[in-house]
């Protein structure tokens, strides 16, 4: 039997016992959040000061949802086709926020959501859609804004669609240019590229010419794959010489290959769309690797190992489809999720990302309560990127505990002589001492403030806290000292 499925029944046994395991204490929980056609937000064009208020008010209800499950990261689709949803000097801005290619909707939607993520004490990763660039439609809808239009040299028209060719000169730099753009000009916390490859029915791109002239030494799968090499090497030295911080990801087919134990894998990154993500991690060009493996049993499980294996030490963070639940698509069973979740647990994933946020709020059978209440119970942090930098900050001094009502306000001081950005974990326990290595000791995480208020209710009970402190690369800090507070019904 080979080892993914014997890993598998290991993993069906342990589903039976998980609600007596804490979760883990730091993994990834992501969902992308798609702008495009308006999927998950906004609803509709905002084109008055009601709307927008409105438009505003729908994104916050999505982060608060996100929010009271523990998820601690939003891919936000920040570049759709040719155009974004921030405020840009080379693409325009997408119509679905304001209902006119080119206008903003009266605010950044991109800054905005920035915003609202880190107030909830989640990351926000602007989520990059690479080459394609819309229907005959869309580009006529962005007129002279279009890249189709402004860089012709760039563009190649398959299967009725748009797209920047990989191959042709300028496209890199071109792309350069959006990312550098990006992460200069907003607080994103990593940049997530989509659709890093090929497109389908690749043999059919119209690219042979340019191979003919710029690749012959190489052959044309050769070729193709350089090409999204180059840009992701270029891509991530781009980012880091920027702010090396800023996470690099990308979303590449759950499939990376034939491998032996799926010889027939149909679809795959490496031979069908020329992605080579783990070439990638082994030169250390991704941060984080989030493959869309919505697929069941043995298409999932051994692809798992398959990442993991070659990982390189990046972060693997399985793409699961809650969209596949749908009855109308293909009615999968919620265990079918919940099992891949297992899964990626206790088989060295990272955590997952959802796809995509709609689907996962609807509920489809019940599948945002489950992890609301039992996979996502506490909190989680994020893995440490201690390949980027490993310095550890200070502790902060021990949190002062102060009551206001029937409120207790936490506050607590940045550690003396600290220059950097940090971020802020509180632990606590109903006892004389905590465990700071389970998840069900965090009572937030990722906070950017150094004040938290708490209602703790009625009752008389005993509360102890401590704090650290972390970086931007998620490396914390030894613990505070402990604070120690008697909550009673009468003030004494």
């Amino acid at each position: 039997m080979r080892r993914w499925a014997i890993l598998c029944a290991t993993c069906v046994a342990l589903v039976w016992t998980a609600a007596a395991v804490d979760p883990p204490k730091r993994e990834v929980r992501a969902v992308w959040l798609t702008t495009v056609y308006g999927l998950d937000w906004p609803q509709r064009p905002a084109r008055d000061e009601r709307s927008r208020q409105a438009q505003q008010e729908a994104l916050r209800e999505i982060l608060d949802s996100l929010a009271a499950a523990h998820f601690n990261t939003v891919f936000l689709q920040a570049r759709l086709r040719g155009d974004v949803i921030y405020r840009s000097a080379i693409e325009p801005a997408s119509r679905v926020f304001s209902g006119k290619t080119g206008e903003l909707p009266g605010y950044d939607p991109l800054a905005f959501a920035i915003e609202e993520c880190h107030r909830r004490g989640m990351e926000c990763h602007a989520w990059f859609v690479t080459y394609p660039l819309g229907t005959e439609r869309s580009v006529r809808q962005q007129g002279r804004l279009s890249v189709v239009r402004r860089r012709p040299e760039l563009c190649k028209r398959h299967k009725g669609e748009w797209y920047l060719d990989p191959g042709a000169p300028g496209t890199t730099d071109y792309l350069l240019s959006l990312a550098r753009e990006l992460v200069e000009n907003y607080d994103i916390d990593g940049i997530h590229f989509d659709y890093l490859r090929y497109p389908e029915e690749a043999n059919r791109f119209p690219d042979k010419s340019l191979h003919r002239r710029h690749g012959r030494s190489m052959s044309l799968a050769d070729w193709r794959r350089q090409n999204i090499t180059n840009l992701v090497t270029r891509a991530y030295d781009l980012v880091k010489s920027l702010k090396p911080w800023v996470q690099v990801s990308c979303a590449p087919l759950g499939k990376y290959s034939r491998i032996e134990a799926v010889p027939n894998a149909g679809w795959t990154a490496y031979e069908s769309v020329y992605q080579d993500p783990q070439r990638w991690m082994k030169a250390g060009k991704l941060d984080m690797v989030v493959p869309m493996m919505y697929y069941l049993h043995r298409n999932f499980f051994p692809f798992v190992d398959n990442w993991v294996a070659n990982a390189a030490g990046r972060l693997v963070v399985p793409g699961l489809g809650a969209y596949r639940l749908d009855a109308a698509d293909a009615d999968w069973a919620l265990n079918d999720v919940t099992d891949q979740m297992d899964y990626s647990r206790y088989f060295g994933g990272v955590g997952n990302a959802f796809f995509r946020c709609g689907s996962l709020l609807s509920d489809t059978k019940g599948l945002y309560r489950e992890l609301r209440d039992r996979y996502y119970r506490y909190p989680a942090q994020l893995p440490p990127l201690t390949w980027l930098n490993d310095s550890v900050p200070a502790a902060p001094e021990a949190p002062l505990a102060t009551r206001q009502g029937d409120t207790l306000r936490l506050s607590w001081q940045k550690p003396a002589g600290e220059t950097r950005e940090l971020t802020y974990t509180v632990y606590y326990a109903q006892a004389d001492t905590l465990d700071p290595s389970l998840a069900r000791s965090i009572l937030a995480t990722n906070l950017r403030e150094t004040e938290l208020y708490l209602p703790v209710g009625d009752g008389e009970r005993g509360l102890l806290f401590r704090v650290t402190a972390s970086t931007r690369y998620h490396v914390e800090s030894p613990l505070s000292r402990e604070t120690y507070y008697y909550w009673s019904a009468y003030e004494k």
